[in-house]
């Protein structure tokens, strides 16, 4: 599952340098996340830091990208490779 942030957000800026895939990133008027980079912190952290940082609560499961265990750690691996300098992204 990827995190979404809802528009209680009060653009605190706590968030976004915690995210280690770099799925957080100011939008026109609150965060927001790229629900293809989201791993919930999966191969990072046992828990999303970005929610276990926001101080309003506001960053929930996005009903709309329900992923499974497996799932996100392919995302995670993928973003892994993709991210590494001269490395080739599997098609998917």
């Amino acid at each position: 599952m990827a995190l979404i942030i809802t528009d209680e957000c009060i653009n605190c800026d706590v968030c976004e340098p915690e995210c280690p895939n770099e799925a957080i990133f100011l939008g026109q008027e609150i965060y927001e996340i790229d629900p293809h980079r989201c791993t919930e912190c999966v191969g990072h952290f046992d828990e999303p830091q970005c929610v276990q940082v926001c101080p309003v609560a506001c960053i929930p499961v996005n009903p709309q990208f329900v992923e499974d265990q497996e799932t996100l750690w392919q995302k995670y691996r993928r973003l892994q490779a993709q991210d590494k300098p001269g490395s080739v992204v599997p098609s998917a």
